[in-house]
């Protein structure tokens, strides 16, 4: 598997992406998150055109999309619980998977919590209480659940960082 930066023939996929990630959240019991078609393709498009946009492939084929961001993200600025550290940061948003069952999730957070450490910085990531499988994915990752942010729309998230 390969992660790489987005390019504009990878827009199409990653929307694809996002609807495979929505119904797999609502055939699993989440049915709050990335609701009213979120994330929107002008979101993504900006994602692609700030450069944070990245790609995982598996065999060729484009099968995970995740924002990549550096840090500080104002939506982390304040936490009911408390960071591990206070030290620079990037952040993993909006990842999705085509299908499960062949590790690409854990592969794409196993890259990020390893490209972040190579830059000397932490990884962050939050998630709805309800996506169990993203929770999960976060744990074996390595990253240490450390309290809830609220994202702009005043939802809960919890939110995870490596140690």
């Amino acid at each position: 598997m390969l992660v790489r930066k987005a390019t504009e023939r990878d827009l199409d996929r990653a929307m694809e992406l996002y609807d495979v990630a929505r119904a797999f959240m609502r055939a699993n019991g989440n049915d709050v998150q990335w609701v009213n078609g979120y994330p929107s393709r002008e979101l993504v498009e900006n994602d692609l055109a700030v450069g944070n946009l990245l790609v995982c492939e598996d065999e060729g084929e484009v099968a995970a999309v995740m924002a990549y961001i550096e840090g500080p993200d104002e939506t982390y600025a304040t936490i009911d619980g408390a960071w591990l550290a206070d030290r620079p940061y990037w952040v993993v948003h909006r990842i999705a998977v085509g299908s499960s069952g062949r590790g690409v999730g854990s592969f794409c957070l196993r890259w990020a919590v390893d490209d972040a450490a190579a830059r000397g910085c932490d990884l962050r990531c939050d998630t709805h209480e309800l996506n169990g499988v993203m929770r999960r994915a976060l744990a074996r990752a390595g990253l240490v659940e450390c309290g809830v942010i609220h994202i702009a729309d005043g939802t809960p998230r919890v939110a995870f960082q490596t140690p």
